[in-house]
């Protein structure tokens, strides 16, 4: 009877905490689950051992007759039974796999269950993740909490299996999921499409525009025909726009944008409206050495040629004239093919004389009673070349 017992006693298993083992479900109740491991005593797995999950019913894991694997926490747990554990089977199969995922770069998915200092706690199969708020997204985030019970894909860039520590990013899975779309985005646009787009960022140089996954630059010169000071007098964020591209560089993903290239061009009105000899008002809006450039229409400015300035000799047009000034001038020239315009203020100077000419010699015409008298003593004959080059004087 002794051999018999030392001989039972022989085939059964060593047990050690922290051991895995195999084990057949022997019964299933709503609060543990009894397993044969092969021990002098079974073993006992209590509900909060069965799973990560605490909404887990034991019955809906196993059934009697089940072979499972299980960890053993201690040998004896005081009731002479031997104390298991499920989940840290799962945990520790789980470890396995974040390690693996975070060598070979993969994407799992967690969600979000807490927000704490420095950034977001994420659960996965049971495992604790720490998303630091750096990691979080490729823009600025405002508040942590708006994302609490949120699931997406993360990558694993730190695991320390021993600290409990796991470090995740999601701004990698992000900036992965814009090259993509960059990518694709490229691969449709060519020179010379309009497109639409949204104004992402405004810089004092242009406007950012985002034109499917990708940004293109409209530069400052090509936001309108006219001349600004600043993009932010013709857009703002959020605007939507229709835009050409008028360069591409897909090796260096750099794409050139021109919002005025859609609009109707301002020398198209200039052919039709205006001929040489018209007179224009217009404000000077820029003085050079050799001149003054003003206004002719939005988007057109025409050159007042220094010697075209005044019927005097002008030594600096800038004391003539300021910017902003408004003035009269007549049109000279019109080079469309050129888009130059010339312009003579001196011009309508000489028509004022010539009106003040007229003028005055309708004054001397008028009859008077001393007109004969006064006439019979004039012998002299004002013309206007003379009030002209007085004028000048």
């Amino acid at each position: 009877m002794l051999n018999i017992m030392e001989e039972i006693e022989k085939s059964m298993v060593q047990l050690h905490s922290g051991d895995i083992v195999n084990g057949k479900v022997i019964s299933v109740t709503d609060k543990e689950i009894m397993v044969n491991v092969s021990y002098k005593s079974d073993g006992v797995i209590p509900r909060n051992e069965i799973s990560s999950d605490d909404s887990i019913v034991p019955s809906d894991v196993v059934s009697e007759g089940d072979e499972i694997e299980v960890y053993v926490i201690k040998v004896n747990d005081g009731e002479g039974n031997v104390l298991l554990s499920r989940k840290r089977v799962e945990m520790q199969g789980n470890w396995k796999e974040l390690e693996s995922v975070c060598e070979s770069g993969e994407e799992i998915n967690v969600e979000v269950i807490e927000a704490v200092n420095g950034g977001l706690i994420a659960l996965t199969k049971g495992v604790r993740g720490f998303i630091p708020a750096s990691l979080l997204s490729n823009t600025y985030v405002d508040d942590l909490k708006n994302f609490i019970g949120e699931s997406f894909n993360v990558q694993v860039i730190e695991i320390n299996r021993r600290k409990n520590k796991v470090v995740l990013s999601r701004k990698k899975v992000l900036e992965k999921e814009k090259q993509a779309l960059k990518k694709a985005a490229l691969e449709k646009l060519e020179k010379g499409q309009r497109i639409k787009g949204k104004v992402r960022n405004i810089v004092s140089f242009g406007a950012f525009v985002d034109i499917g996954g990708i940004d293109g630059l409209i530069y400052i010169s090509e936001l309108s025909w006219s001349r600004i000071k600043h993009p932010s007098e013709i857009l703002n964020v959020g605007d939507e726009v229709e835009v050409d591209i008028i360069d591409i560089d897909k090796s260096t993903e750099k794409i050139s944008l021109s919002l005025k290239q859609t609009q109707p061009q301002p020398w198209d009105k200039i052919k039709e409206k205006y001929n040489i000899g018209d007179v224009i008002t217009g404000k000077v809006v820029r003085i050079v050495d050799f001149g003054v450039f003003v206004e002719v229409i939005s988007g057109v400015d025409g050159l007042v040629h220094i010697s075209e300035i005044s019927n005097k000799y002008v030594e600096k047009p800038a004391k003539e004239l300021e910017v902003n000034q408004e003035v009269t001038a007549e049109i000279i020239d019109i080079n469309i093919e050129q888009n130059r315009i010339s312009l003579s203020i001196a011009k309508t100077l000489e028509e004022e004389v010539v009106e003040e000419v007229k003028n005055e010699v309708e004054e001397k015409e008028k009859p008077s009673k001393n007109a004969e008298k006064e006439h019979a003593n004039d012998h002299s004959e004002i013309t206007i070349a003379d009030i002209i080059n007085k004028s000048r004087s």
